[in-house]
This record gives structure tokens, sequence and C-alpha cells, in this order.
């Protein structure tokens, strides 16, 4: 947890250099793929220092964002099995190394894949669930591209951007709510969209 907790405050600390914006993309290009620091307290406080930028600093988020799913779809698909389907050395440092992943998660995540596809992109690019892990598995289980370049844009512009409005909105005051109910508030609103997606699959 110490480390967690001084590498939280590096990131942070950015927010208050002229290296801002630079270190925002950074930070949301590599945790789609393997950094452990959600970019939202970063576009946060970015966005609490110039209101009036908030939606660009979305923007650039999100945008970095998609450009990291793509580099973790890639890293799935190109570099994480071997010629006999077992497991590189780049799946293992992943295993041994970046927090969440596991050999039974990704294995429990290839079922989910077969059944739900585009909803399993979209829940992990909105809600808490460790983006990264999800891009990977796309592109080492061959989810199709196009499918998951849609579902990325979507949960993660909505995400971003939801959160930059609510700053631009409400300024300081929001925060609290956000760091507190934001979580729950994504959660939900992922379950009641894909409620309305099985809904009309029903009706129609």
């Amino acid at each position: 947890m110490n480390y967690f907790r001084r590498l939280y405050s590096w990131v942070l600390h950015w927010s208050n250099t002229k290296y801002g914006v630079p270190a925002l993309f950074i930070l949301s290009l590599s945790e789609s793929s393997f950094f452990p620091i959600p970019p939202d307290v970063f576009l946060i406080a970015l966005a609490l220092g110039m209101q009036s930028k908030a939606l660009y600093f979305a923007f650039v988020c999100s945008l970095a964002s998609i450009l990291g799913a793509i580099i973790g779809y890639t890293i799935g698909h190109f570099a994480w099995w071997n010629s006999i389907g077992e497991y590189t050395a780049v799946a293992m440092f992943f295993f041994n190394h970046i927090p969440g992943f596991s050999s039974e998660l990704f294995t429990a995540i290839q079922q989910k894949f077969d059944l739900y596809n585009f909803f399993i992109v979209f829940t992990a690019g909105f809600t808490p669930i460790p983006f990264k892990i999800i891009t990977i598995s796309a592109g080492a289980f061959n989810i199709n591209f196009s499918m998951f370049i849609i579902a990325s844009t979507i949960s993660r512009s909505a995400r971003f951007f939801l959160v930059a409005l609510l700053i631009k909105k409400f300024g300081k005051p929001i925060t609290a709510f956000i760091d507190k109910y934001f979580n729950i508030v994504s959660i939900v609103f992922t379950i009641l969209l894909i409620g309305g997606f099985f809904a009309l699959k029903v009706l129609f």
C-alpha cells in the first residue's frame, strides 16, 4: 500500500507543473495496458486547476486511453502466445509483476468474452474494472477489432467527459462526490445500459 500511495502522490504532483497535459496523455495511454493508477485522479486535478479547459483535458485523456487500448490489444494479439499456444515471457511478466493479472483471471475472462464481447469491453472501460486486463485479453482471444474500438471509444469517452463536465459545472465541491460515489454511479449506469440492450434484444 505504501508503494501505491507514493506512486499516487508522484502522479498527482505532475498536475502542478507545465507538463500536466503531456503527463495526462502518458498516464492515460499507459493505464490502458499496464500502469496501475487510473487517469481519473489526474484528470480531476488538472480540471480543478483550470475549469475552462476541463473538456479539453477529457479529450486528451480519452484519446490517449483509446490509443493505449490499441497498444494493449496489440500486446495480447501478437505477444501473448507462443507458436504452440503457451504463454510467452511477456505474458508471464504481466502475471508476475502487473497488479491484477493472473492466469486464472485470464481464463475466466475468455469465457465471458465468448458470451458478451461488446459489453465486457464497455463495462471495463466505464467502470472501475481494470481496463488493461480487458484490452490485452481482447487481443489475446482475437476479439473483433472494430467492435473493440467502438466499445472502448464510447466507454472511455463517456467516463472522462462525465468527470470533466461535473468539474466544469460544480468545481471543487463535486470532487468529494466523485471520490465517494463515482464508481457506484458508473456501475449502476452500466447495468442499466446493458439491461436496455438485452431488453431490446428480447423485445425485437
